[in-house]
Order: structure tokens, then sequence, then C-alpha cells
């Protein structure tokens, strides 16, 4: 078997490009679906800063073709459009880097928890799929093993921001002490209850939470000690905000120009700082233009996220050896596990062979005692595995020569229509 990954994600793909590939948690299953068009097997894993699609096949296909027309289908984005920004790995490549991904090492924010959850939510849509088999399973059971090994023994999530607690830093860089601050967060998923704690933790008071169902909104401005509003409100509650950030998971703009005209200039002698940090956004781009109007999206964070890795650096170090030691181990286990299928073809085609053999004497031979019987089954048993134990120890220590050895045995014994399934 082969693994294969395509993908975009932040460090290559302008937000412009990534939110007309973002798949929602709405919109999973449908992708899914789509996908099992394409190739048999699959995960998509969809989050602010990336699209990545895992897909495992045999070693005589190449599915990359079927992954790009995959994904152009979906987005109905072209060639020139989609082609320059995705990444193709294959093999060891693919599950370094989705081991990467899950260790927080790849995210754009180093160390973040989240994406550890987001795995687990792609691979729980893809098994609802029926879209995830055997090899896939095992691969990413392992990469969530590998995460939760990484955090257990390194530093590297230790005080872990995310990108909503990084959202918020920019918020404090640019206006100052939160506290004196009207925080307005716009949606109310995990993205905006990690936004509303992080601005109590940084010493807002005066939050208020807005949702498109204001039960939702409720919730989290209870629990941590805001209002809530729903966003038919959201004119109004702009007009009286510092700061906004917003995250929601709406397919489309929830903050337009003229809504955003329309609050400021009731109060146009008051900055609002905007922070967008949903992919695809929340905010249109135009608004900048209006004065006293400051808008941040996720391309912004830079420093921010420079000065995290910074911090971490030393740490990164521990968990690349952590990736590379699993790696190894995975590498090796994979290898024993793909020649499995050709040993047990072998064992399979050589007892049949035995035991018709087997039965042809016997029908030759006077009639014999059941002792008899069993001392020949016996003899003619230990002949076969002693003419296979060679072959097989050889396919057992040479699992990185796999393809030419398996290749040879197959043909020699001509075992390809005998292996099971």
């Amino acid at each position: 078997m082969k693994v294969y990954l395509l993908g975009v994600n932040y460090s290559k793909t302008p937000v412009a490009i990534r939110e007309k590939l973002t798949i929602s948690s709405t919109q999973l299953q449908d992708a899914l679906h789509l996908l099992g068009n394409y190739v048999s097997q699959g995960i998509i894993l969809s989050t602010c800063n990336r699209v990545e699609i895992y897909t495992v096949t045999d070693r005589d296909s190449s599915p990359e073709l079927a992954l790009i027309t995959f994904l152009k289908s979906w987005t109905n984005l072209s060639d020139t459009d989609l082609l320059p920004y995705t990444y193709i790995h294959h093999d060891e490549a693919a599950i370094k880097h989705l081991f990467s991904v899950a260790s927080g090492l790849d995210s754009m924010v180093v160390g973040e928890y989240e994406i550890l959850g987001q795995l687990r939510q792609a691979f729980k849509e893809a098994e609802k799929a029926n879209m995830v088999g055997l090899p896939l399973l095992r691969l990413f059971q392992r990469a969530i093993g590998v995460g939760r090994r990484v955090r257990a023994q390194t530093g590297i999530s230790k005080n872990a921001l995310s990108v909503s607690s990084v959202a918020v830093e920019l918020a404090a860089t640019v206006v100052g002490d939160l506290s004196h601050c009207r925080v307005l967060v716009v949606g109310a998923g995990e993205a905006g209850r990690l936004v509303t704690k992080a601005v109590r933790e940084r010493g807002g008071k005066q939050i208020t939470v807005a949702s498109r169902t204001l039960e939702k909104a409720s919730a989290l401005a209870t629990a941590l000690g805001g209002k809530s509003v729903l966003l038919d409100n959201l004119t109004e509650e702009l007009a009286n905000a510092d700061v906004v950030i917003s995250s929601t998971a709406a397919p489309h703009l929830v903050l337009r120009l003229p809504m955003v005209k329309e609050a400021i200039s009731t109060r146009p002698n008051r900055p609002l700082v905007i922070i967008d940090i949903a992919v695809p956004r929340d905010v249109d781009s135009r608004v900048k233009q209006i004065d006293n109007v400051f808008l941040y999206d996720i391309n912004d964070f830079t420093n921010i996220i420079e000065q995290n890795r910074e911090q971490r650096r030393q740490e990164i170090q521990r968990v690349i050896k952590v990736i590379d030691d699993e790696l190894e181990i995975f590498i090796s286990r994979w290898q024993t596990y793909e020649i499995k299928p050709t040993i047990a073809a072998l064992v399979t085609k050589a007892e049949n062979i035995r035991q018709v053999q087997l039965n042809k004497t016997l029908k030759k031979l006077p009639r014999l005692s059941a002792e008899q019987q069993a001392s020949l089954e016996a003899m003619t048993r230990s002949i076969v595995q002693k003419i296979l134990h060679e072959p097989i120890q050889c396919l057992k220590r040479n699992t990185h020569k796999k393809e030419s050895y398996t290749q040879v045995v197959n043909e020699l014994f001509h075992l390809d229509k005998e292996k099971p399934n």
C-alpha cells in the first residue's frame, strides 16, 4: 500500500484561496461521499489553516490526479487557481507530515492543542462515511498516539497559544489594556469560546457574544461572564464595541461593508478594531477603507506567531526526535504488515499442495493405521515448514526491500490470485 496526501495550508496558500477550499463540518459528509467517487479510502482534514486529504492505495495506483480532480469538482477552482498552492506527499513523507500535524509542529501556532481534536474528528467523520479501511485506520490511530506522546513528553504545548488567543494578543497589542474595552465576540462555537476565555484572562470585563442562536450565545456568555445577543443586532453592537473578534463558521460574509459603515457613523471619532479569524472570512475586506476602522485577519499574526515559535525552539527539536522515532517504528510495522498477505498466500499454497499430494499417496498405499497416517501427516507438514522457513525469514528480514522481494515471491509461486482479501 502507498500513502498519499494532497493539501494546502497557511504557509503556502493565501486566505483568499483557502477560504474557497475550506470544508465546513456541515459539508464534510457530502465531501467525503464525493471523495468516494475518486478513491476507495480517504480522510479530509479541514481547519482554518489547512485542507488535507489522506488516502491509501495499492502500489500500482497513483491517486494524485484523482485527489486533484476531487478538489476541483468540490470547489470549481481551475488548475491555475489550485495547483500552484497544493503540495503532494506520499509514503514516508506523507506519514511524517501527518505526525507533524498531530504534534502541533506544522500548525501556524506551534504547539496548539486544537489540531489533535480536529484530527480525531476528521477520522471519526471518515469512519462514519465508510471511507476508512484497515491501513488508514492504523495510520490515523498511530498519528493520534504520536500527538499524545509529544504533548506528554515535551513542553511544546505548555502554556500553548491558539489562533483564538493570538487574536486576543493582537487586539491587546493594538488597543492596550482590554479591561477598559468593550469586546464583541462574533460566533459562539469552539473558536468563539476560546476567544471569550482569552479576553477574560487578559482582563476584559465588558464582553458581548453574538451568535445565530441566542441559546448558544447565552450559554457561552453566562459561563464566562458576558452578555449575549443575536446576530440580528450586530449593527447596534458594532456601534458600541471597541474590539470585534469574529470567528463564525458561516460560508458567507457576516460583517458587510454597509453594516460597518452604519455602525461607525454613530461614533466617528472612536476607533474600531476588527480581527477576523474565520476561514472563509467573516468580514468584508473593504471595511478597512472606512476611517477609524482597523481590520486584521489571520495573515496579520506573523509577529506573535514568530515569537511563539522562538520561545518553543528547544522543544521543537525534542518533538522532531519523537516524530523520527515514531516514524521509524511505524514504517517497520507497516512494511511487516504489508508482507503478511504474501506470507499467508505462500503458506496456504504450500499447505494445499501438501494435502493434495498426501491424499493421492494415501489412496495408493495399503490401508494405514491412524498412528501411521498421523506420522505421515506430521512428516509432510514438517518438510513444508522447513522448506518455507528460510524464504519467510528472508522476507521478514528485508521488509525495507519489500517491493523487490515480495514481487519475486509472488511471481515465482503465482501468488497474486491466491492472496487472502
